[in-house]
């Protein structure tokens, strides 16, 4: 699959999954609108899944970027980093992306942006000061190549949507909890209670069936990134000695969640073992072998 044919299919699969949310939530909407006998709750899933897919592809990238605490480097804050992102982007033949920085001493970076002309990079204060020029060129050619492929758009409009699913199962989880029920008269309290089993299924399953999907897509995208940016730099050996000393990094990035962990280049989350179905990036070493056999 060439680098072209990859953008094309990330942004079928943008609009694919955020069609299939629309759908989902309204279905989901419908479900717990039956269970607690209110309809009003199916018109404000409509209109929330509505107004959360067309969000999503316009501003998820200010809402990650806000989520992450992070302020844009301009030319006189940093020249040359600058002019590093810049030499890369004309090899890449893309536009210039916005440079934004997270004061934080943890080694880490990220991409966002709906496309080229809106990419956004975003390195912390730890691994620009901490690896080697060779080492963070090869972390931004990582990132403009996420660019490049669209993963970006792909990748930000799931944190939004992930994020909202997870919501709207934990706020109906609650109204179960505190025994929140519509009127039942003896016609239609069978039906109520068959939706409200299937409510409280799909309240537990939701979630995690969205998590996982967003997992699969971020540690198939982290191999091709490697890949392409690899061939960007022609210097496989200095992103393979980057994910090492990120590996090596004991220090947790402070403004990283659950929502956000799968845009960066490594799992923020340092010091916890994670069972690898629920891992957010494909095992560093993987990574650094598929790269080193580049050469």
């Amino acid at each position: 699959m060439t680098l072209y044919n990859q953008a094309d299919r990330n942004t079928r699969l943008t609009w694919i999954y955020i069609t299939g949310f629309l759908v989902f939530v309204i279905g989901v909407g419908y479900v717990f609108a039956g269970a607690m006998g209110n309809s009003v709750i199916l018109y404000g899933a409509v209109i929330f899944s509505v107004i959360m897919s067309f969000g999503s592809y316009w501003w998820s990238d200010k809402i990650v970027l806000k989520m992450s605490n992070a302020k844009e480097l301009t030319f006189k804050n940093n020249k040359e980093l600058y002019r590093l992102v810049e030499n890369l982007c004309i090899t890449a033949g893309l536009p210039v992306p916005k440079i934004y920085i997270i004061q934080d001493s943890a080694m880490n970076a990220f991409a966002t942006g709906r496309d080229a002309e809106h990419g956004v990079i975003c390195l912390t204060t730890g691994i620009i000061q901490r690896l080697e020029k060779t080492e963070l060129e090869g972390v931004i050619a990582h990132e403009l190549s996420h660019i490049g492929n669209r993963d970006i758009l792909l990748s930000t409009v799931i944190v939004i949507l992930v994020g909202f699913v997870t919501l709207l199962a934990d706020w109906f989880r609650h109204w179960a909890f505190w025994g929140g029920r519509g009127n039942n008269d003896n016609k239609s309290g069978q039906l109520q209670l068959i939706l409200m089993i299937l409510a409280v299924v799909l309240s537990i399953l939701a979630p995690i069936a969205a998590v996982l999907m967003q997992l699969a897509i971020s540690r198939k995208r982290e191999f091709l990134a490697d890949a392409s940016g690899a061939l960007l730099t022609r210097y496989p050996e200095g992103l393979a000695r980057a994910l090492e000393k990120i590996s090596g990094d004991t220090e947790k990035l402070e403004v990283a969640n659950r929502a956000t962990a799968h845009l960066f280049i490594a799992n923020p989350f340092k010091g916890k073992k994670i069972s690898k179905l629920f891992m957010t990036h494909p095992p560093i070493t993987e990574r650094i072998m598929k790269l080193r056999s580049m050469e």
